[in-house]
């Protein structure tokens, strides 16, 4: 089965941001290193296969998405983990580098596949929960793909203390009060739901910077591209032939927007379709982030949801996953139904007067319409 491998490379602690020019220097020597592997031979003989791979560098490290074939989870983990670490090594120039992350995250309609395909009296467990804790109990301190108690407590730690960099929303907004009778969840509860919103905030930005670097190489859109993309397909997959180049950028352009105001002083309000469909996303990285370390519970959950029911007006957006409700925008009644249109074109477009959308976002739209294929959905 093929598993996109996420690899979060960062300086050295001492070491100043990468600039522009040192920035391509290191697209080159990842480049160079990851293009001269097609396959690692594991325990048993057992194969992992090197198929593509996105590389995108920032000031502060690099982001790897590796896509493997394995016949299993862990080994696409563990044989990743390797190759990377012997690249870092083998460069003189990288040898200092580290190596934050690396682990698979996975599509939802990938993990189900995964599952499925699993057979045996020692394929894991469908339960994706019990999956999990299997997983964490056979971990040991240091050892590539395993999660351990002290990973988990760090990771718990980490949630917490980013609850308070989200300065929009106090926990308050996350069902959380002083007032024993008004509180909804623990304050635990609330700063760990808090908390992943922040941490996910990452994993949205630069995974829709690798589904553009992987789009404008295989593009032009979704639908007719072989790639595995992260975020894009995330979005109601009836418009895919429209998730160009273009609309990417504009969508990066609004996510910036969108997550930079959370930890501001005052979010406002979700000001287009396409932060509404954002938000969602980043929801689900983050709710996928705290399941991943077993830190998911109930009233995490319920965290959540009062998060959702603040920030979001209504939930007309939803409407564009259920495929019985496709076209509903366009329907004359869905105007007595108080449904805004929500085509494509629209995803951009501010609800009212007084909210604003980035500029390149609004600007993209006539180039946008220019793209358009013939024949799709607006």
């Amino acid at each position: 089965m093929t598993y996109p491998v996420t690899v979060d490379l960062c300086l050295p602690e001492s070491a100043p941001e990468l600039d522009a020019l040192q920035r391509e220097g290191v697209i080159f020597l990842l480049r160079k290193g990851l293009d001269s592997i097609d396959a690692v031979e594991g325990p048993d003989g057992m194969e992992v296969e090197f198929l593509d791979d996105a590389i995108a560098v920032h000031p502060g490290g690099a982001l790897l998405r590796l896509f493997v074939d394995a016949p299993a989870l862990e080994f696409a983990e563990d044989a990743v983990r390797a190759v990377v670490a012997g690249l870092l090594e083998r460069s003189e120039l990288l040898a200092d580098w580290e190596i934050a992350q690396c682990e698979v995250q996975l599509h939802p309609d990938l993990a189900r596949e995964s599952l499925e395909a699993a057979d045996g009296p020692d394929a894991p467990p469908a339960d994706p929960a019990e999956r999990a804790r299997r997983h964490a109990d056979t971990g040991t301190v240091g050892e590539p793909g395993r999660l351990n108690e002290a990973e988990v407590e760090a990771m718990r730690q980490k949630l917490r203390s980013f609850a308070q960099r989200l300065q929009s929303f106090p926990l308050e907004s996350f069902g959380y009060s002083d007032d024993e009778e008004e509180r909804v969840v623990s304050r635990e509860a609330a700063e760990i739901a808090a908390g992943a919103l922040v941490y996910a905030i990452d994993l949205l930005v630069d995974e829709l910077f690798l589904d553009l670097a992987s789009l404008g190489k295989d593009g032009p859109n979704v639908a007719e591209s072989e790639r595995v993309f992260m975020v894009l397909e995330e979005l109601p997959p009836q418009f895919a032939l429209q998730y160009t180049v273009l609309f990417t950028r504009r969508l990066i352009a609004t996510a910036i927007t969108m997550t930079g105001r959370l930890t501001q002083s005052h979010f406002g309000m979700l000001t287009c379709v396409a932060e509404e469909l954002l938000l969602r996303i980043l929801l689900t990285k983050a709710e996928v982030t705290v399941d991943l370390y077993g830190l998911l519970s109930d009233e995490v959950s319920t965290a959540w949801e009062v998060f959702a029911d603040g920030v979001y007006e209504d939930m007309d957006h939803e409407w564009l996953y259920d495929p019985a409700a496709d076209g509903i925008d366009k329907d004359p009644a869905s105007a007595h139904l108080g449904i805004a249109p929500m085509g494509v074109k629209d995803w951009f477009t501010p609800f009212g007067d007084k909210r604003h959308v980035h500029p390149y976002a609004a600007n993209g739209e006539e180039e946008e319409q220019a793209e358009q294929p013939e024949g799709q959905p607006e």
